[in-house]
């Protein structure tokens, strides 16, 4: 506790950059997956195909990437953008199967329901689809979110500021107490943005409160 408040200032910096790399890749990844999701869902042959793409990718080796994408895209080996990127491919090909599935266990009996009721494909998506698949939708985010929380730790080995800078640093001075104040933050940061998303999730569908008290 006394070298952690010795470099409060330093821990608050690594913490919030840790937190932009995090939140940046779960929102995108999300807004990215959930159009390609629905029509996965959809469609039986492109479902497969977008899954099978999205399971290699989930697969591949985050440093290579982490090393190949400044090439690609011509930005600095150490900008965090890079680690943004990567983790955004990340958290798209985890949402892509997630969203897929989603979307796959409304009712076709509910969505005829709609359409024979007068709504357009944009209000049936908007007003029926999305919120049914709201929940399961909400499971994923959570846990690409934990995913992505402990993902951004790789960063700190191509030299991109995190909390994980913090166990790259300790492991070389052999310091263990920097290495566990970087776990002991990593796994806060977790929660905390677990404890967000849920939050956030109740908010935007108050009638999952209403039926988990009934």
């Amino acid at each position: 506790m006394t070298w952690a408040r010795a470099n409060s200032d330093r821990l608050v910096d690594l913490m919030l950059q840790h937190l932009w790399l995090s939140v940046v890749p779960v929102v995108v990844g999300f807004l990215l997956a959930l159009p390609i999701g629905w029509w996965a869902s959809r469609f039986a042959r492109p479902r497969a195909v977008l899954l099978a793409a999205g399971g290699i990718l989930y697969t591949l080796p985050s440093l290579p990437l982490l090393v190949i994408i400044p090439g690609l895209i011509g930005t600095s080996f150490l900008d965090p953008i890079n680690v943004a990127i990567v983790l955004t491919l990340y958290a798209l090909a985890l949402f892509v199967r997630i969203v897929a599935d989603a979307f796959a266990q409304v009712s076709a009996e509910v969505l005829d329901s709609a359409t024979a009721s007068g709504y357009s494909w944009w209000q049936r998506f908007g007003g029926v689809e999305l919120p049914l698949a709201g929940p399961v939708l909400l499971a994923g985010v959570r846990v690409a979110s934990v995913s992505t929380v402990s993902l951004v730790t790789v960063g700190a080995l191509v030299g991109v500021s995190n909390l994980g800078s913090l166990f790259t640093e300790g492991f070389q001075r052999d310091f263990r107490t920097e290495i566990t104040v970087g776990i002991v933050l990593v796994v806060i940061l977790a929660l905390v943005l677990d404890a967000v998303w849920v939050l956030l999730g109740r908010l935007l569908m108050p009638w999952t409160r209403l039926r988990g008290a009934g």
